[in-house]
């Protein structure tokens, strides 16, 4: 049985590669971008089971709108694919405040934004699957990704919390963790003028291993796009899919790390706590 996604995102990377494998299937797809026109060959072979319309994310009455017109002209989504996304390379001191901004407004804010936009209709469906694109620096972290890993961990606390709340309704919500892969998205980041302090630090060495090209890109986008269509056909619907081999590795070690650090201060923790309670825990 097809069914009908919405996607953000499309005219590049994940994205398009998920657009391209939905029609061929036979699903049909409301696919948003700032130019449609970039789709232009898909829609020409699949005719009215792709559905386009322009989109910044960031503007949040266009989402709604955009949302909206995309449900009035399938009459249901099953599901919906927060994909768009920005990056800046720079350490936090090189950065513009614009660099900044616009990290925050389309990763975080425009993520929010199309979520809040789609409840509503899925709400009163009582169905659906929202799959929030993160990457493995929504949980770990790398020098000169200090904004991009602010937006991401925002995103991935706001989706948590979105889950518990809209799963009565029988919507699910699952955040997709790629890693580091081959898909032009690490060409498009934008840059700052470099600062000579960091050079001797985590900071300089990330950038020189970049610009080398010596960062590996272990992961085939292809596959990952087919993982993404997986979880929804066989409805696992977990809360994080970590898709790739740095994803799970980087991940584990950060959340390993993190709990250690976390055990570590039991004593401090407990130590805060009222008498009354702290006697009432002892006795």
């Amino acid at each position: 049985m097809s069914a009908t996604w919405f996607i953000t995102g499309t005219s590049s990377g994940f994205g398009r590669l998920l657009t391209e494998r939905l029609l061929a299937r036979g699903d049909r797809v409301a696919a948003t971008l700032r130019r449609p026109e970039a789709l232009d060959d898909l829609r020409e072979a699949h005719g009215d089971r792709l559905w386009t319309a322009r989109l910044d994310v960031t503007d949040a009455e266009q989402a709604r709108q955009v949302v909206d017109d995309a449900f009035a002209r399938f009459g249901t989504v099953d599901v919906v694919v927060n994909n768009a996304g920005y990056g800046v390379f720079a350490s936090v001191e090189e950065a513009s405040d614009e660099q900044i901004r616009q990290v925050i407004d389309t990763n975080l804010l425009g993520s929010i934004n199309v979520i809040r936009a789609a409840l509503p209709h899925l709400r009163a469906q009582r169905s659906g699957h929202i799959l929030q694109v993160s990457t493995a620096g929504g949980q770990t972290t790398y020098p000169n990704f200090g904004y991009y890993h602010a937006s991401k961990w925002g995103i991935e606390g706001f989706c948590e919390t979105v889950a518990q709340e809209i799963a009565p309704f029988g919507i699910h919500l699952t955040i997709v963790e790629p890693g580091a892969t081959p898909t032009g998205f690490g060409r498009s980041m934008a840059t700052a003028p470099v600062m000579p302090e960091y050079e001797d630090t985590p900071a300089g060495m990330v950038r020189r291993a970049v610009a080398s090209g010596q960062l590996p890109l272990p992961n085939d986008p292809g596959k990952i796009a087919d993982a993404m269509i997986d979880v929804v056909d066989t409805g696992s619907a977990p809360l994080r899919l970590p898709l790739g081999v740095d994803t799970f590795r980087d991940v584990r070690a950060s959340l390993a790390a993190r709990l250690a650090e976390h055990d570590a201060h039991r004593d401090a923790a407990l130590g805060v706590a009222r008498t009354d309670v702290a006697a009432e825990a002892a006795g």
